[in-house]
């Protein structure tokens, strides 16, 4: 009987255990920071950060804002499209290089994934325009 019980006890554990597994969505991406290093000042520039949802259930990017107005985000698929388990998805961050100085700038993805906040930068310095 007492067996029974060790036994039974023992998969009521495994079983509580692999119910609390996360099985959402997760980012995976190639890089979450991109240095422009020296840019021409009044060129914007952009740069595309590619990810791939890990995780098992589908992707769904909620919202995505920047730190401030010379930054503009755009997300493929469109926010609000599930990406499926293995899919990809990219993000493209464009700044308006206007103001000659150093710059480091940050965009918050907030979507149904492990991480429901995701921070994705870009960092440079503009250089006065000769």
């Amino acid at each position: 009987m007492k067996k029974i019980l060790i036994i039974v006890a023992v998969l009521v554990g495994f079983l509580g255990f692999t119910a609390m597994q996360d099985n959402k969505a997760e980012f995976k991406f190639v890089e979450e920071t991109h240095d422009f290093g020296k840019i021409p000042q009044g060129k914007p520039v952009s740069f595309t950060f590619k990810y791939t949802n890990t995780g098992n259930e589908p992707l769904i990017i909620s919202d995505i804002a920047s730190s401030c107005g010379c930054t503009v985000p755009e997300v493929l698929p469109k926010a609000g499209t599930p990406i499926k388990k293995g899919e990809s998805g990219s993000i493209t961050i464009t700044y308006n290089a206007a103001v000659a100085a150093p710059f480091n700038k940050s965009v918050t993805i907030t979507s149904n994934s492990k991480t429901p906040k995701k921070m994705l930068y870009i960092k440079g310095e503009v250089e006065a325009a000769k």
